[in-house]
């Protein structure tokens, strides 16, 4: 079965890992630095009342992109679900905990055009699963976490 879309109504079991990776705190300054440049202009060039009102739709805007942006990984006993996807554990195998500079190479130079991403250029580290179905030509997953070493651990436990 391998790799499939995520289904809401689909019980993929009891969750036994699970994080979200949602922005961090300098992200969420610089994006608040920039939309109040934005609101400060808009200011000095109008007034009070444009300002305001540009300034709650910015910030409305600013939530829906983290919720949108925000990662959420699950491990259950017979399934991997990241982001959108599902794949079921018996078709991965050969996770690797990378380093800052190991995933920084991995998502550049010596990346897989192929290869599943799911990464977050706010998180630092990541966790590399190679896949073993014959129908999928997908190679691995690249998956952005800050817990790549405790994935790693859940994710080679022999029962799945």
């Amino acid at each position: 079965m391998g790799k499939i879309n995520r289904h809401e109504d689909r019980d993929y079991g009891l969750p036994i890992y699970q994080e979200s990776l949602s922005w961090s705190w300098w992200l969420w300054l610089f994006a608040i630095f920039m939309a109040g440049s934005l609101s400060l202009a808009i200011w000095a060039a109008i007034g009070d009342r444009a300002a305001i009102i540009l300034s709650a739709i910015e910030f409305g805007l600013l939530l829906l992109a983290q919720r949108k942006s925000t990662l959420a990984i699950t491990v259950t006993k017979g399934w991997l679900l990241v982001g959108p996807a599902a794949i079921e554990r018996a078709f991965i195998h050969n996770f690797q905990a990378l380093s800052s500079s190991q995933y920084k190479r991995v998502r550049g130079v010596d990346g897989d055009p192929a290869a599943y991403l799911q990464i977050r250029f706010w998180v630092n580290t990541a966790i590399k699963i190679d896949l073993r179905d014959p129908k999928d030509r997908t190679p691995y997953w690249l998956v952005s976490t800050n817990r790549a070493n405790e994935l790693t651990k859940i994710l080679n436990v022999a029962e799945h």
